[in-house]
C-alpha cells in the first residue's frame, strides 16, 4: 500500500521522494528486498565548519554530503549554500539525482551536498575560507571514484575550483575530475553553465510534442532568476517562446506582452534582483506560480508546488 501525503507533510522533501519512490516501486512489483535498500540513503554525513569570518571572530556553519546510492558508478550531485539546507532536503536531492543518472543511463550514482549559511551575506573570502573547510571534512567521502560534486544553489564554478585545489593540496596531485561544473582554465567542459536549462529544453520541447503544443508562442513564466533560470529564459525566448513572468528571492515581474530576458539579465546585474525593472509590472512568486500560462519553469528552489496551491497552477 502506497502511503498518502498528509496535510503539510509536503514540506519535507524527503518524505516525498520516499512516497514518490514508493509509487514508481509498486508500479515496478519491485523485489522487497531491493526496495527498502532504495528507500534509503547508502551513506550520510554531517560537518562543521569552523570558519574565520571578516571580522576576526570564528563561526561555525554546518554541512553536509549524502550518498544515496552508488552501485552504478560514483556519487554524483551538487552543493548548495542557502540559510534553509536541511539534512532531509539534500537526502532527498541526492536520492532524485540516483534516479536521474539511472534514467538517462550514465555510470554515475546519487549524492548531493549543502552547507547552511546566507551566502549573499557573507565576502568572497568568508566564503572561500568555508568552503575549503567544507572540502577537507567531505574528503573521505569525495574523489573522482568515489563521489563527484558539483554546482547547485549559490554555488558556482569558482567554489568548485576551492574544493578541486583543497583536494589537490591533501592528496599531493591534482585530481581534475574530483568535480564538475570548474572553469574551463583548470580543465572544466566547454556549455556547462548552459546544461541545466538547456536539459530543461530539451525536455520541455518533448513535452511540447506529446502536448501539442507549439513552443512558438507559448507563453513561459520562470520563477527564480539565477543561472538555471536566466539562462532557460534566454534559450526559450530564443525558440520564439513569450516570456511572461519572471521572480527572484526579492519578487517578480510580469507582462503579458513579454519580457526581454537579455534586459532583464542586465537589469538584475544592476541591481540585484528583477523587480522594478522598466515595462513590467510587480508580482510575488505566489502569483508568478499560479498565474495563466502555457509553460510554468519552478527554477528555484523545490517544494514550491504543494498541497496547498497545485489545484490552482494554471499552466
Amino acid at each position: 500500500m502506497v502511503p498518502r501525503i498528509a496535510p503539510r507533510e509536503d514540506l519535507n522533501p524527503f518524505r516525498i521522494a520516499q512516497i514518490q519512490f514508493d509509487m514508481a516501486a509498486e508500479f515496478l512489483k519491485l523485489d522487497p528486498g531491493l526496495r527498502q535498500i532504495l528507500r534509503t540513503p547508502k551513506r550520510v554525513l554531517e560537518v562543521s565548519l569552523p570558519t574565520k569570518m571578516d571580522n576576526g571572530q570564528v563561526k561555525v556553519f554546518t554541512g553536509y554530503r549524502v550518498q544515496h546510492n552508488i552501485s552504478r558508478g560514483p556519487g554524483k550531485g551538487g552543493i548548495r549554500y542557502h540559510p534553509n539546507v536541511t539534512l532531509d532536503e539534500v537526502k532527498a536531492l541526492a536520492a532524485w539525482m540516483t534516479w536521474k543518472t539511472a534514467t538517462v543511463n550514465v555510470p554515475f550514482g546519487g549524492a548531493k551536498g549543502g552547507v547552511i549559511c546566507d551566502p549573499k551575506r557573507m565576502s568572497k573570502s568568508e566564503l572561500e575560507r568555508m568552503t575549503r573547510r567544507y572540502a577537507s571534512e567531505i574528503l573521505p567521502l569525495i574523489g573522482p571514484a568515489q563521489d563527484i560534486p558539483a554546482p547547485d544553489v549559490y554555488t558556482d564554478a569558482q567554489t568548485m575550483a576551492w574544493i578541486m585545489d583543497t583536494y589537490a593540496m591533501t592528496i599531493g596531485h591534482a585530481a581534475h575530475g574530483v568535480v564538475t561544473g570548474k572553469p574551463v582554465s583548470i580543465g572544466g567542459s566547454e556549455g556547462r553553465g548552459e546544461a541545466t536549462a538547456r536539459g530543461l529544453l530539451n525536455v520541455v520541447e518533448e513535452a511540447c510534442k506529446v502536448k501539442k503544443i507549439s513552443l512558438r508562442g507559448a507563453t513561459v513564466a520562470v520563477q527564480g532568476f539565477g543561472n538555471a533560470g536566466a539562462t532557460a529564459a534566454r534559450l526559450f525566448a530564443e525558440k520564439k517562446a513569450k516570456i511572461v513572468a519572471l521572480s527572484d528571492t526579492r519578487g517578480g515581474v510580469t507582462n503579458s506582452r513579454g519580457i526581454d530576458p537579455i534586459k532583464a539579465i542586465r537589469y538584475k546585474e544592476r541591481s540585484g534582483t528583477v523587480v522594478g525593472m522598466p515595462g513590467a509590472s510587480r508580482i510575488s512568486n505566489d502569483e508568478l506560480l499560479t498565474m495563466k500560462c502555457d509553460i510554468l519553469i519552478p527554477a528555484a528552489l523545490e517544494n514550491v508546488i504543494t498541497l496547498h496551491n497545485a489545484e490552482a497552477v494554471k499552466a
